[in-house]
């Protein structure tokens, strides 16, 4: 979505200095994708080397994307994608810039689409909090069976892209307009996270119900907040959408301000509400035997004679439940759920940046001099 939208509003913008074709070159690409049903993988964050230094400065120059070579057919490029979800599940990824570049940055303002088997691309699958446990014959201690996340390393060695499939090459003044336009879109996706939040909010509720402590008004308190916080995030970035603005090209474009906060808000919120998810857990969830040991044929009837809590509850529902928070607060979808939350789209810093720039100081002391009756020359 994020890559799509903004792409289309840059090519246009760039065909419209240039008189280039980029734009239907995009349009051709996605009309193609649209009809194939394909997964893209929008692929923006290189991995950066030195953070003070541009790109052609790095001692290295393939920590960020670049072109190495190139014919009449196409390019070649060089260089890797950090923490790419979701690519090991996708058909084609479009690689695209990750920062402002300068003129002497032009071989690193490439955009191209390029399917996920080409020659020369490494996935390097990466490693993630108690991902063994998938391996094991086990139903009960992944905590979520069915879903869970993937994050790789994407290596490209000279890998050849086609002229039909480049949708910017060398013009490095626009690659500030995608990123910011992109991390507009990406940064309100993030209310996803308000959908994840309700499972951990009815995993919160039904371990206080096993353990009997559902009618406590601290416990009724502690749900409260995290549905407070929770629909906030799901708020702000409804908000952002309803307040988009039709692009020359066509597309609209939500508002960046409250993308900015939408996703600053899933920066601290999540792990509110995941505390408190501990917090009404109880210490179990970090501590329960495991389901081998529920399985035991001696073991087994004698964890679950202490685990139990009511006459009517299988000790075993109460493990399940235990199992999937300890999955979303400490396992593996503590990925997609925290740090995903934290890093993702921006760290938190990038957001207040973004936030402070849209601040309308100027325009918010105005109405706060007009209300205190201070006219405009009598202002220093």
């Amino acid at each position: 979505m994020d890559a799509i939208n903004s792409l289309h509003s840059v090519t246009y913008d760039m065909d419209q200095k240039y008189q280039s074709d980029y734009h239907q070159r995009f349009l051709s690409f996605l009309t193609m994708v649209q009809n194939g049903g394909f997964v893209i993988s929008g692929a923006m964050t290189d991995v950066k080397g030195n953070r003070n230094l541009l790109p052609h400065q790095q001692s290295d120059p393939d920590l960020y994307v670049r072109v190495v070579d190139r014919n009449d057919e196409g390019v070649f490029i060089r260089g890797a994608k950090a923490h790419q979800t979701g690519c090991i599940n996708s058909h084609w990824i479009v690689v695209m810039p990750t920062l402002r570049l300068t003129e002497e940055d032009k071989e690193y303002a490439i955009v191209g689409a390029i399917p996920v088997d080409a020659k020369g691309i490494t996935y390097v699958y990466g490693r993630q909090s108690s991902d063994t446990r998938h391996l094991e014959e086990s139903t009960i201690d992944t905590g979520n069976q069915k879903f869970s996340g993937q994050e790789a390393l994407v290596i490209f060695e000279d890998v050849f892209i086609p002229n039909e499939f480049i949708f910017m090459d060398g013009e490095f003044e626009f690659a500030a307009p995608l990123v910011e336009r992109f991390t507009c879109y990406h940064r309100r996706s993030y209310v996803c996270k308000s959908g994840v939040g309700d499972v951990l909010i009815g995993a919160a509720a039904a371990i206080a119900e096993y353990n009997g402590v559902d009618k406590a008004s601290h416990v009724k308190d502690k749900l409260t907040e995290m549905t407070h916080l929770n629909e906030t995030i799901y708020g702000m970035g409804i908000a952002s959408s309803y307040q988009a603005k039709k692009m020359q090209s066509g597309v609209y474009i939500n508002d960046d301000m409250l993308a900015n906060v939408c996703k600053h808000h899933v920066t601290r919120f999540t792990y509110e509400i995941g505390r408190l998810a501990q917090d009404l857990a109880g210490g179990l969830v970090a501590t329960m035997p495991s389901e081998k040991d529920l399985k035991h044929p001696e073991l087994g009837r004698i964890i679950k004679k202490y685990l139990k809590t009511k006459p009517d509850l299988d000790p075993e529902d109460r493990i399940r439940i235990l199992r999937l928070i300890e999955n979303m607060t400490l396992g593996r979808n503590a990925v997609g759920y925290l740090t995903e939350s934290l890093h993702g789209a921006g760290s938190p810093q990038a957001q207040r940046i973004q936030i402070a720039k849209q601040m309308q100081l100027d325009f918010k002391k105005e109405l706060a001099r007009a209300l205190a009756g201070i006219l405009p020359d009598q202002q220093t």
